[in-house]
């Protein structure tokens, strides 16, 4: 059987960690109603959904004083999820002779998702905002990129290139309205989405949904779905590593509750 190579892409705010990087670095910088100004962003269809942070801290006098520090120290003020080493150390390893990629895709700044995720996830793998800093005075001078809305989908489309996957072998895990476009893109070339929240959009448009505090959870209907694993050997496998499946309610919303993680290495997976 020929190895194949999938790519496994996943949002950041709120899909490996609990709460969003602009609200961080807003507490961070003293700025108070960051949820409101983000608001009336949407409400006047100024930015695409996603790329809010990047205007106001372009173009929001408060967010004036936003230096390289500040993202960095945003970063690592970060509450994610659990297991996310755990997760990216298991896809390195592959399974069952298939190769796995893992690359993080977020329209937060470069450096606080770099930053939240160092010994994780390599900063190669990474995409975000790319803001360009005035090496004299260290403010932002410009937004040269920002992977929202069709910019996900852009972003998915070059690594794809890169690593010369197959766009029906790429899968994108998400949590909201900014994951729309990539989602649909990603479903219309037979690729496989996963949402991890409620949200009413995505869920209708994801072809699985998950709801955990643990980022390895993804990897329940990615064995199940996409490499055809029967329910016994998925347990088998978590139980192997540390992690106990304890509530795995199977319907069109995957409700998964995984244990913590031993202190151990992730393994091989197990015989079918």
């Amino acid at each position: 059987m020929n190895s194949r190579h999938y790519l496994l892409a996943s949002d950041f705010d709120q899909t490996l960690s609990f709460n969003d990087s602009g609200l961080v670095l807003s507490e961070l910088l003293g700025v108070r109603n960051f949820e409101e100004r983000v608001r009336g962003l949407s409400r006047s269809n100024l930015v695409q959904q996603g790329g809010e942070l990047a205007y106001l801290i372009r173009h929001d006098p408060d967010f004036r004083g936003v230096r390289l520090e500040h993202l960095v120290d945003a970063g690592r003020r970060v509450r994610l999820k659990s297991s996310i080493p755990a997760l990216a150390s298991f896809l390195n390893g592959g399974i069952e002779g298939d190769r796995f990629s893992f690359y993080v895709i977020s329209a937060a700044p470069r450096e606080i998702v770099v930053s939240a995720l160092a010994g994780a996830v390599p900063p190669e793998h990474i995409y975000g905002t790319e803001l360009d800093f005035d090496p004299r005075s260290g403010e932002v001078r410009a937004v040269k990129r920002v992977p929202a809305g069709y910019g996900k989908v852009a972003v998915i489309e070059e690594i794809e290139r890169q690593l010369g996957v197959a766009a029906d072998r790429t899968i994108y895990v998400g949590d909201g309205s900014s994951d729309v476009h990539v989602m649909l893109h990603v479903n219309n070339h037979d690729g496989f989405t996963i949402a991890v929240s409620e949200n009413r959009q995505l869920a209708n448009i994801a072809r699985a949904t998950v709801l955990s505090d643990d980022a390895f959870s993804v990897m329940v209907p990615i064995l199940d779905q996409v490499l055809g694993w029967r329910a016994r050997k998925i347990r088998s496998l978590l139980e192997a590593n540390g992690l106990a499946l304890h509530d795995w309610q199977k319907e069109r919303t995957d409700r998964i509750k995984i244990g913590e993680l031993l202190e151990q290495g992730m393994q091989q997976a197990p015989a079918a």
